[in-house]
């Protein structure tokens, strides 16, 4: 039997179509990005929203890192592959509608069948932000309250040992492929604000964290500069596995694989 026009184009509109996104969230409430039984996550979130956008069925989304509790995004980049009707721009304004208010869908878009953001990142950029002055509810939602004086300049020295290549055992949870590479680490301030921003091919668990609490440590005065370079030389736990608290980091900037003038992500 001859397909009719109308039947031909709607088996083209319900063909599965791969899409990627850039999403923000409010970490403060989620235990996490990755979906796990009787928590609230991000992922979650996401695939709740997805459901009753594909007949209720479960789509699943995969992403470009997996944060931790209480972590925030900015430029988290997601995929999920989606079988409706809608397209591009009327899936994104819908699923952006049933999203809660601590979690916002941008830039939807199509990719190849095969796109995985974890495995297109060429590198992620996280930013950890402290509020080194007075007391402030509002900026201390994001950022980690420090009371005491900061040397920033000392902390940036520090922070230049772990640029590169290392075995960073010293400043994650046990891995066993512990090698990875930092491209830069970047201490600034601006006022009674002080920025930590630490770019990368790929994290350990918990290592962008353990690398602030260190670097706090030296900007407090209470190690020296070199302490920093000896617990990476040592791979064992550095600084009593000292972590900095999940609220002053927020995953900015996922690159993906592509020429370096497309970035996703909060510019």
């Amino acid at each position: 039997m001859r397909r009719r026009r109308g039947d031909e184009q709607g088996a083209r509109e319900s063909a599965p179509v791969r899409y990627r996104a850039r999403v923000e969230y409010d970490g403060t409430d989620f235990a996490g990005f990755q979906a796990q039984p009787g928590t609230r996550t991000v992922q979650g979130e996401l695939e709740a929203a997805l459901a009753p956008l594909s007949g209720g069925s479960r789509v699943r989304v995969d992403a470009a890192g997996r944060t931790d509790t209480g972590v925030h995004a900015a430029g988290q980049v997601i995929a999920f592959t989606y079988r409706g009707t809608l397209g591009a721009a009327e899936l994104g304004r819908a699923l952006d509608a049933l999203l809660p208010g601590d979690v916002a869908v941008r830039d939807l878009r199509p990719e190849p069948a095969g796109f995985h953001p974890r495995y297109a990142a060429r590198y992620r950029e996280y930013r950890y932000t402290v509020w080194n002055g007075p007391r402030s509810p509002l900026r201390e939602r994001f950022a980690l309250g420090v009371r005491t004086p900061l040397d920033t300049i000392a902390m940036a020295r520090a922070g230049l040992v772990l640029e590169g290549r290392h075995d960073f055992s010293a400043f994650g949870v046990a891995d066993r492929q512990p090698v990875r590479t930092l491209h830069r680490i970047r201490v600034r301030r601006d006022g009674p604000l002080v920025t930590i921003d630490v770019r990368g091919d790929a994290f350990l668990r918990q290592m962008v964290r353990r690398i602030v609490a260190a670097l706090l440590l030296v900007g407090r005065g209470e190690v020296e500069e070199s302490a920093v370079a000896a617990a990476l030389a040592s791979r064992a736990p550095g600084f009593n596995g000292a972590v900095a608290p999940a609220k002053g980091l927020c995953l900015r900037h996922v690159v993906l694989g592509r020429p370096a003038t497309e970035m996703i992500g909060d510019r």
